[in-house]
């Protein structure tokens, strides 16, 4: 335990909480649009689930996110999977009833969660095990100390969704734009991306707009009566 007197074990671990409320902002507004439609307290069991889980899981991916990186095609898989994420929590039909519904709802947020934090978190991780330092005492702790922050924040973009419904829209976006510079990170387009830098807010904006467009169209018809 002498680690603990250590002036360089407390600035890692600051560094690590620091990194990790830098980068969970697109977590936190994740886990809140999966979260959003259940009812209060099974959004309470969501966020905690879901944001423990990812925070596990970010335990896991630090070991072999920088290997993953370099697997070409891995990200563009992973981006459009979190287009067709953003899609669906976009398109939530919140109308179903139902105890058994009630709980399979449950579980496919916290799935979403799961799947999307994956998503998200391999460039994060990278710079939380850069901070670390080797020191997993360090990785742990500190992954372990942003999950209140996490899951303050998800419930926090819980109320303002509920009372400003335009953040669900724009919390989609943000899904959308991730998976668009995800996309476009992959090593296959690595050359591409060093010849034109601008592609990568270009494909981060089609991101965005691509799931709000297609999402408001599957809303719409969603909504017409049958």
């Amino acid at each position: 335990m002498e680690f603990l007197s250590t002036a360089d074990f407390w600035i890692g671990l600051l560094k690590i909480v620091w990194i990790n409320i830098i980068l969970s902002g697109d977590n936190a507004v994740v886990i809140a649009l999966a979260a959003r439609s259940l009812p209060p307290q099974q959004q309470k069991q969501a966020i905690f689930w879901g944001s423990g889980a990812a925070v596990v899981l970010r335990i896991v991916l630090t070991v072999v996110a920088a290997k993953l990186l370099e697997l070409s095609y891995l990200q563009i898989i992973g981006g459009c999977l979190l287009l067709w994420i953003g899609l669906q929590l976009l398109t939530d039909n919140e109308e179903e009833d139902g105890d058994s519904k009630s709980h399979g709802n449950l579980m496919a947020a916290v799935r979403t969660i799961l799947i999307a934090d994956l998503v998200m978190s391999l460039d994060n991780v990278i710079a939380v095990a850069a901070a670390a330092q080797g020191s997993m005492v360090l990785l742990v702790l500190g992954l372990a100390i942003s999950i209140p922050l996490v899951i303050f924040g998800s419930a926090l973009m819980i109320k303002l969704m509920e009372r400003f419904p335009i953040i669900v829209v724009l919390g989609a976006g943000l899904i959308g734009w991730v998976g668009g510079e995800t996309i476009v990170n992959d090593t296959a387009l690595r050359d591409v991306l060093a010849a034109h830098p601008a592609l990568h807010y270009v494909a981060a904006a089609a991101g965005a707009i691509f799931v709000i467009l297609v999402g408001k169209v599957i809303k719409a018809r969603q909504q017409q009566p049958a």
